[in-house]
């Protein structure tokens, strides 16, 4: 028998718009980090280095919306190959604002081009999957559930190399080398997959008048779910950083936020070969509850060791959430916004790392240890839990879809 990730991706041009999406989405773990280690040591400041950084970060969350409801209505070529070059001539621009020492504002303006310029297409490749696979008179419900885990082990995969390769070069290659190559892989990447017409999802026309809504009964609780998840993340990746370096061992800390990624990557790795649930908002509610108790024996357990377990556990958690939370998004939203409201929970995640970064900064500043930050990331999952917990499904959902 076939495995159910060798089913979904011989599909024609399956395994060709996932692994471009890979490719693309490397910037998106990348770039910042590499703006990062560039300016701090040209400046020798990271509060500076930071703040071009979370222009870059800012300006694609705000406006990964806006690209979605472009692409829903203009279609994923033409808004891929724009927001390509744009992304681009941003890059290029981040590497002249820097190399020239040029004063502020200008490399955060550059940043915040380079930003509101970079290709969503980690949204644009689950609508792929789910124009391909997402008709269940002709296809397995199964594989469609096999396309989104893969998806976010994808994710998994881009936010454990893109770290690693993007410091590497820039420090043993040349210092721009990593903006470089997060800049490359964004603008050709997304360009080939504006080249893939063929598994693109079409364009829904719609008649004069008003756009189809999207059901706010649904797409607010999944995005302030998605808030409390990414406040879990920032906050998580500071604790961290902090308690290794609170007990001398400074160099574990990207072992621990790589053995929580690993959590998540094999979770999601199993949630692709078990079939879909019948009831996704249990799913979701199950993931959170486990996700968020994770936590309570992190804010006790000081000792590096059980920490690094109970994030192996933790990260267990996030790929059945992220995946619950994409179908279902995609089962009660209209086709013609699908891209778009997944927009809306990039965003969601987005948002909620800054002050979970911040949050557990200021904790760990003025509680009685490192572990203490770990409250942050456990009290977003528990908000996140009770907003799960709250969702009501409307009826006949399925009918938005048409």
């Amino acid at each position: 028998m076939a495995s159910p990730y060798r089913v979904v991706l011989s599909r024609p041009g399956a395994f060709a718009f996932s692994a471009t999406g890979l490719v693309s989405r490397l910037p998106l773990s990348m770039l910042g980090l590499s703006i990062v280690v560039v300016v701090a040591g040209r400046t020798d400041s990271y509060a500076f280095a930071g703040t071009v950084s979370a222009a870059y970060v800012l300006a694609a969350a705000a406006t990964a919306p806006l690209q979605g409801r472009l692409i829903d209505t203009w279609g994923q070529a033409r808004v891929l190959t724009l927001w390509a070059l744009g992304f681009g001539t941003g890059v290029i621009l981040v590497v002249a604002a820097i190399s020239g020492d040029l004063a502020p504002p200008l490399p955060h303006l550059a940043a915040v081009l380079a930003g509101a310029a970079t290709p969503q297409t980690g949204n644009m490749v689950r609508a792929r999957w789910s124009h391909l696979l997402g008709d269940p008179s002709t296809t397995d419900p199964r594989e469609l559930n096999t396309a989104f885990a893969l998806e976010a082990v994808l994710d998994e995969v881009v936010f454990i190399v893109g770290p690693v390769l993007a410091t590497w070069v820039t420090l043993q290659v040349h210092e721009f080398a990593g903006i470089a190559l997060a800049g490359v892989a964004g603008t050709f990447g997304s360009l080939a997959l504006a080249l893939q017409h063929a598994t693109a999802p079409p364009v829904v026309r719609r008649a004069a008048g008003p756009r189809v809504p999207l059901d706010r009964r649904v797409l607010v609780p999944v995005v302030v779910a998605s808030i409390g998840i990414g406040v879990i993340f920032g906050a998580a990746e500071v604790v961290v950083v902090a308690l290794t370096q609170e007990q001398g061992r400074p160099g574990l800390a990207g072992v621990m936020l790589a053995i929580w990624a690993a959590g998540s990557l094999g979770a999601g790795v199993v949630v692709g070969l078990t079939p879909a649930p019948p009831d996704v908002v249990r799913r979701l509610r199950t993931a959170l509850v486990a996700l968020t108790l994770s936590f309570v024996p992190l804010t006790l357990l000081p000792q590096l060791e059980w920490v690094a377990v109970c994030l192996l556990v933790g990260g267990a958690a996030i790929s059945p959430t992220l995946v619950a939370a994409v179908h279902l998004v995609r089962e009660n939203v209209p086709a013609a916004r699908l891209t778009e409201a997944l927009s809306w929970t990039t965003l969601g995640l987005s948002v909620g790392v800054a002050p979970g970064a911040a949050l557990s900064g200021w904790v760990v500043d003025h509680a009685w240890n490192a572990s203490a930050g770990f409250l942050v990331p456990l009290v977003a999952g528990v908000v996140a839990t009770g907003v799960a917990l709250s969702l009501r499904l409307p009826e006949r959902s399925d009918a938005l879809r048409h």
